[in-house]
């Protein structure tokens, strides 16, 4: 299983992609801080779809790269980690 990818490592357009929906959904800096802790924790991600549920927000993504935010309730595909 692949690990998830840092700030760092993530493509220029998918950390755009990210920045961009943060604002949209209006992410709080305290979720965003529950979401660094997680990435610091170095948390191993399916090689396909996964999301990961924080209970205000989700982040989904795809093998290493987070793709997106999704509000509460909005529905997430592949496999929740």
């Amino acid at each position: 299983m692949p690990k998830i990818g840092t700030w760092d490592s993530l493509p220029v357009a998918v950390r755009q992609h990210l920045v961009e929906r943060m604002r949209d959904r209006s992410i709080s800096i305290a979720d965003l801080n529950q979401l660094r802790l997680w990435i610091e924790s170095g948390p191993d991600v399916p090689d396909g779809d996964w999301y990961k549920d924080f209970g205000s927000f989700k982040i989904c993504g795809e093998g290493p790269y987070p793709k997106t935010f999704l509000v509460r309730g909005q529905a997430a595909k592949g496999a929740a980690v």
